[in-house]
């Protein structure tokens, strides 16, 4: 089971990097209502979905060595865009994090299900849902941001 830990880690890791760039998302376009109040609750879903994880951690471990979200996070959303195209840049740089977080969830699932695990596999399933509703969430928005973005001479 020495890999379960590391996609353990992995899932804990990358939703905590999720959290933090949802809400630095969330300040860098505060005058956006929408995205300032979604982008803080989505955050509380990774945050929720981390503390779901600590019992199975304590069982299981995590590998601390996981650094793809970190660097996503670095190289993304360190720092958030100004003005509308800004806005939709930073949805996609959230999108492509929160699809690492769905996929690593249905890693940690099939592990799960291979070790008969229930505890561990609701709490993925449970998570994976809730990242697909992030990642819905964040394809609606960019959608709406697209046209003011992509037309609109700011």
């Amino acid at each position: 089971m020495p890999h379960l830990s590391t996609y353990i880690g992995l899932a804990d890791h990358s939703e905590k990097t999720l959290a933090e760039s949802l809400r630095a998302v969330a300040g860098g376009h505060a005058a956006e209502a929408d995205v300032f109040h979604t982008c803080q609750m989505l955050a509380q879903w990774s945050e929720e979905h981390r503390h779901r994880l600590a019992p199975v951690i304590e069982r299981y471990g995590a590998d601390d060595d996981v650094t793809e979200p970190e660097r996503l996070h670095a190289d993304g959303l360190a720092e958030v865009r100004s003005g509308p195209v800004g806005l939709l840049r930073d949805l996609q740089d959230l999108h492509v994090l929160a699809s690492l977080v769905q996929t690593t969830w249905t890693v940690v699932a099939q592990g799960a299900q291979g070790l008969r695990d229930i505890e561990l596999l609701q709490v993925a399933r449970a998570s994976n849902a809730e990242t697909s509703r992030q990642l819905t969430w964040l394809n609606t928005r960019m959608k709406a941001a697209a046209p003011q973005a992509l037309m609109v001479d700011t």
